[in-house]
């Protein structure tokens, strides 16, 4: 399968002593070799944030 199961994880939550908050996502790892990147709600900072891809 080309498909992947990722983990998004917000990038200002720890900066700000908050929670992080993190979603689940999937990639084609044949078109997209490179870390995802996502703008997505954080709802312990109540705004859109950019969430990156973890291992």
């Amino acid at each position: 399968m080309a498909r992947e199961i990722i983990i998004l994880e917000c990038t200002e939550a720890r900066k700000e002593g908050k929670p992080v908050s993190r979603y689940m996502s999937t990639r084609n790892k044949k078109v997209q070799s490179e870390r995802v990147e996502k703008k997505k709600y954080n709802p312990h900072l109540k705004r859109h944030t950019i969430h990156k891809e973890i291992k």
